[in-house]
């Protein structure tokens, strides 16, 4: 794993907006523009590094579903702070179900140097973003700057023939894909829309809608449409954390589709994607892997040893984008935060020139997918990252 510089292709922000990422470049605090989207250097890894992170992946991804049986074998709900019985009753039965319910993708995010095993930071396996920007633009990056190179990037084909496969499992009528107009930039817009091109390649007929457009008929006791059809199965760019919670949250758990032909509305990602994407997981794994190479150190009740040990980092336990996480040096007296939290030990991420360096290692059903790279300036990737592409030489 090596970090080159390179010029820019010209004009490379008309080029990546019409390849779909039309958010290539962010505000920060001091009203500036500057890229989102970063050509001025790249990443190449050798075939073999590849070959052992994709076996890394997916032996991550067999452990967390592993963790996932253990929380509802042993009722560990609470631990992931959801303690709405009926919710966790619905989440147990959706997972008991998972065979008839359509999932499709999820990004691990690692720290790895090229140097020493990749370590699990978090997994976002419910409404994971920079997938537009990792399936396309970089990949057509390549072909401009290295043909003849090769990318790990097989997420195209992979979505297109999970749709495929699971097609069968979606209730008559038309997949709604539906995400926010909260989104200001465009980036869930996009994803959406790119994921809703993925579905009619795989000849399912689809909607678009934004979460605010979703109606409620009573007399039917149904989700419709802006045009009044009922919703029967909707890919949502929405956590489930906010679905259930907000002003139609009941109508969502009195409607649920969890396989079993009793409910109205089947939802993708199912309702059994809140087990993985919750920080309380890392602390999970730990307790069912102590060691694994993989892993770090990870615990709900405090930072236990870790804040004597190398440290650790706090983690809201439903936080995105970097939002509400402490970085706790080495030697810093331990504190326990009031809201609920994964504390895990501190890996800091690489520095490349400056630099420090997040892989998103992408999932496909079960299979590992394709990557994306982001950098940012401190140990935290919150939203003024850049993400950056990469080939394999």
């Amino acid at each position: 794993m090596e970090r080159h510089t390179i010029e820019p292709r010209p004009d490379w922000q008309r080029v990546v907006e019409e390849q779909g990422c039309v958010y290539p470049l962010t505000r920060h605090p001091d009203g500036s523009l500057r890229p989102y989207w970063d050509e001025s250097a790249y990443y190449s890894f050798s075939l073999p590094e590849v070959e052992a992170l994709e076996e890394v992946v997916e032996e991550l991804h067999g452990m967390c579903l592993a963790a996932a049986a253990h929380i509802v074998e042993k009722e560990r709900f609470a631990d992931l702070g959801i303690t709405d019985g009926r919710l966790a009753a619905l989440v147990a039965e959706s997972w008991r179900r998972r065979a008839e319910l359509p999932s499709l993708y999820g990004r691990f995010d690692l720290r790895y140097d090229g140097r020493g095993p990749a370590k699990l930071l978090e997994y976002n396996a419910d409404t994971p973003t920079s997938l537009v920007e990792a399936a396309s633009p970089q990949w057509f990056w390549m072909e401009d700057r290295f043909p003849g190179a090769d990318q790990w990037n097989s997420l195209h084909e992979r979505l297109v023939d999970a749709w495929r496969r699971q097609a069968r499992l979606l209730p008559p009528g038309p997949l709604h894909f539906v995400h926010s107009e909260g989104d200001e930039i465009g980036e869930d817009l996009m994803t959406v829309a790119y994921l809703r091109e993925t579905a009619e390649q795989a000849g399912i007929a689809t909607e678009a809608l934004s979460v605010e457009q979703i109606g409620w008929d009573r007399l039917s006791g149904r989700f419709v449409d802006d045009r009044l059809r009922f919703i029967r199965s909707c890919f949502k760019l929405y956590p489930w954390e906010w679905l259930v919670t907000d002003e139609f949250g009941p109508h969502v758990l009195d409607t649920l589709d969890n396989g079993g032909g009793t409910g109205s509305t089947c939802w993708i990602e199912p309702a059994w994607k809140m087990l993985l994407s919750n920080k309380a997981l890392l602390a999970v794994l730990w307790e069912l892997y102590p060691g694994h190479p993989n892993l770090l150190p990870a615990y709900l009740d405090g930072p236990r040893e870790l804040a004597d040990r190398g440290g650790y980092v706090a983690k809201p336990l439903l936080g995105r984008e970097g939002a509400g996480v402490t970085v706790h040096e080495p030697g810093a007296p331990p504190a326990v935060r009031p809201e609920p939290c994964c504390y895990q030990g501190l890996a800091p991420l690489p520095d490349f020139d400056g630099n420090r360096v997040v892989l998103g290692a992408w999932v496909v059903e079960d299979e590992a997918a394709g990557l994306g790279i982001r950098e940012s300036s401190g140990l935290v990737t919150d939203g003024y990252a850049r993400f950056l592409p990469h080939v394999i030489l």
